[in-house]
């Protein structure tokens, strides 16, 4: 029996405005939906709290995702000193409140002083509730069943950090606190109303960066604690917000044309913002279609004026009919200089007249 292909329609980046309350994946299951294929994957998770820009791949633009994924984001968000918790963001329980004389020492320059550790290459300890396995286990897993999780600090960079704006708040205090074996913390009594500080901030990063990482080691270096309170993605690479559609947007265009593709970054788009650009010739086409190598790239190739991703020494390879043929590494072969592919997206093809 025929396997049905599931991978209907047109190849390319489709970019939403996650709304909070979803989770990456749920976002994905639905554009699946619209789409009409299942092959739909996304770059770079955003948590359900979280609003902003999610970069889709449909079809054979999922093959694009690892670099997508590799990209600078820039993100707003508004860090609350004052309360710490478990996740490190508004998700979690308490384990924490500030003291008043603490929170009253806060001052615009005390955070830029602080901030200075924050920026530039630096290395970063994770949430400990997070995605991260530690042999073999999630470490949120391991957290949530009562372990202590350390993680190990990784290199990230900060491009910039820049505070907007400083707000003493009064906000509801939590009702309780949590140890990290979530267990209620047995003397304590809500206050009911607690101080905190709100930082409003523009963050620009590599990829891997935990924001809520930032507000924690921020918290940590003011003494007062501190957790994400909001968080939003306003670009990945060039790829910014107002390029972006809701999911509401989308479904209403697929109501009003069912037939009509969902508007997307074309395959050959998407591969042009990414990588250098070679123009291939139908012979050189077919034989990297068919898994033979062609002389090297040369140096004068196009390069992507876009991506900011290590994408160097790849290119992008196009048939003579502009369509994306595959991604091509120089390298050496038999003591030779050539170009092979390293992802190809037409298999076994023939192009034009090769004769």
């Amino acid at each position: 029996m025929a396997r049905k292909n599931t991978n209907k329609g047109p190849s390319g980046l489709v970019v939403i405005d996650k709304p909070a309350g979803m989770t990456s994946h749920d976002v994905v299951s639905r554009v699946r939906q619209l789409a009409g294929t299942r092959k739909v994957g996304h770059a770079g998770t955003l948590d359900p709290m979280a609003t902003g820009v999610l970069i889709l791949g449909v079809n054979k633009a999922t093959k694009l995702l690892t670099w997508v994924v590799g990209e600078s984001k820039t993100y707003t968000t508004t860090m609350r000193l004052g309360i710490s918790t478990v996740t490190d963001d508004a998700e979690g329980e308490a384990t924490a409140l500030a003291s008043p004389d603490a929170l009253a020492a806060v001052t615009a320059e005390k955070i830029e002083d602080a901030l200075t550790a924050l920026r530039g290459e630096i290395m970063q300890v994770p949430s400990s509730v997070s995605a991260i396995k530690v042999n073999g286990v999630r470490s949120y897993a391991r957290v949530r069943s009562g372990e202590e999780v350390s993680l190990e600090a990784r290199p990230i960079t900060v491009h910039s950090f820049e505070v907007h704006a400083v707000i003493p708040e009064q906000v509801e205090a939590p009702e309780q606190l949590v140890d990290y074996t979530g267990d209620t913390v047995p003397d304590y009594i809500s206050p009911g109303q607690c101080a905190v500080v709100d930082v409003e901030a523009t963050i620009s990063c590599s990829s891997g960066t935990y924001i809520r990482a930032l507000a924690r080691d921020l918290g940590r270096a003011l003494n007062t604690g501190a957790h994400l309170a909001a968080l939003r993605r306003v670009s990945i690479g060039e790829v910014g917000i107002d390029t972006a559609a809701t999911l509401e947007q989308l479904a209403f265009l697929k109501e009003q044309a069912p037939d009509y593709p969902l508007p997307m970054l074309s395959l050959e788009d998407s591969a042009r913002r990414l990588f250098a650009s070679r123009a291939l010739s139908d012979l050189e086409a077919t034989d990297i279609s068919n898994g033979r190598r062609i002389a090297p790239s040369a140096t004068q190739d196009v390069p992507s004026a876009h991506s900011k991703v290590s994408t160097a020494g790849l290119t992008a390879a196009f048939a003579p009919d502009g369509s994306l043929v595959a991604i091509l590494e120089n390298k050496k072969w038999r003591g030779e200089k050539v170009a092979a592919p390293v992802l190809v997206f037409e298999s076994g093809k023939t192009y034009g007249s090769t004769s």
